[in-house]
């Protein structure tokens, strides 16, 4: 048995009382949509020919279903480590609020936009009076298809894959959450995030990142998740956000660490291989995002993006090595160490956001990282 395996069957997380009434209300929420939903989720499993019980769906949902958490390991947190040093140091995954960074917006400070948002979602649990930065919940998503890039790529190249047993402090809610979204639930009150999952695909023929799909499809998939997947979703704007409340311990609630392969033989890399190694789960490479640096092209994220591809390629990358995960990291850390060097591109919040629009590019039209490097070998997993 594994140092993980132990820990997680032995110890649960504790909450703070703000976290239990965070909890309680989207539950108390989602179980008043409960009864119309299971309605709804009938309806449309019966209008694609399925002979499904929602039930059964609803159970398949909870069961093959897993909760990622993405994440850039090269980013700077506010105290001066890169997220990874700070995972390998800690051993905690920590939010917005005690990092002082984001791949989202950075709006987590009192009276900012991520503020508001959690004080509507959360029914004020979180502004109570004694609630610090470290009890803020941490943000993820269902990954309910498999995808290798995890349900959320738009925020991290890489991305913990969590226990199970994490879905029981988790509340979720259909898109992102800054858009104040109306359907919400948790594990055992999933009924009206998965009837408007289906309501969508039924309608639009995209689901969690796939297009072309239809209700049939889905459920064939929730029913047949792999174990290991090796197909991207690219996932930008079409997820299932997850809010984890209370403390994500390494040790106890990560189940694997997924990789973009173009860290393989960097130093990040092997800092990650390290976490793995130190608490006990595998490491796996996904496929990455890399493209040559004369095909990020302007039509998906402005003018501005080829020309900071070309840049950064000059400047940081080596002779023939594509525009990937790493290549974007090496930007953002020179942006925030040696800002002087950046000053003709304008403002330093004005060229970070340019690097989260050239991952988006990446994500968007990246191929596997083998294409294009030699960098690392076939998807699989490292102890």
């Amino acid at each position: 048995m594994t140092a993980t395996t132990e820990s997680g069957s032995s110890r649960a997380a504790a909450l703070t009382p703000a976290q239990t009434a965070a909890l309680a209300h989207v539950r108390s929420l989602a179980v008043a949509e409960r009864r119309a939903a299971l309605d709804i989720i009938a309806r449309e499993l019966t209008a694609a020919g399925l002979h499904d019980r929602p039930e059964e769906l609803l159970a398949a949902v909870v069961q093959c279903g897993r909760l990622t958490v993405n994440f850039h390991p090269d980013r700077l947190c506010v105290d001066g480590r890169t997220v990874v040093a700070a995972l390998a140091e800690d051993g905690v995954y920590r939010s917005q609020f005690v990092t002082g960074i984001s791949n989202g917006g950075l709006t987590a400070y009192p009276g900012g936009d991520r503020d508001r948002w959690e004080q509507r979602m959360f029914d004020g649990a979180y502004q109570r009076t004694g609630v610090t930065a470290a009890d803020r919940p941490t943000y993820g998503g269902m990954n309910l298809l498999g995808h290798a890039d995890g349900a959320c790529p738009r925020f991290g190249s890489c991305h913990l894959r969590l226990r199970p047993a994490v879905l029981t402090r988790a509340t979720f809610c259909l898109g992102d959450s800054h858009l104040g979204p109306r359907v919400v639930g948790t594990a055992d009150a999933f009924e009206a995030v998965l009837a408007g999952l289906l309501v969508g695909v039924a309608a639009t023929g995209e689901c969690l990142g796939r297009t072309g799909t239809d209700v049939g499809t889905f459920v064939r998939t929730v029913r047949d998740v792999p174990t290991t997947p090796e197909t991207v979703g690219r996932a930008l704007d079409d997820y299932v956000e997850a809010q984890i409340h209370g403390t994500l311990d390494l040790a106890r609630d990560v189940e694997e660490l997924v990789v973009d392969k173009a860290f393989a033989g960097t130093l990040t890399g092997a800092t990650l291989e390290s976490i793995a190694e130190r608490h006990g789960f595998p490491l796996l490479w996904h496929p990455g995002f890399a493209l040559a640096v004369d095909r990020v092209y302007a039509e998906f994220r402005g003018p501005a993006i080829p020309v900071l591809a070309a840049r950064l390629h000059r400047e940081f990358a080596g002779p023939g090595e594509p525009v990937d995960a790493a290549l974007v990291g090496r930007g953002a850390v020179s942006v925030v160490t040696e800002p002087e060097r950046w000053t003709d591109r304008g403002p330093v919040a004005e060229t970070l956001q340019h690097l989260k629009q050239l991952w988006h590019v990446l994500v968007r039209y990246g191929e596997p990282h083998a294409n294009l490097t030699h960098s690392a070998g076939s998807v699989g997993r490292s102890r």
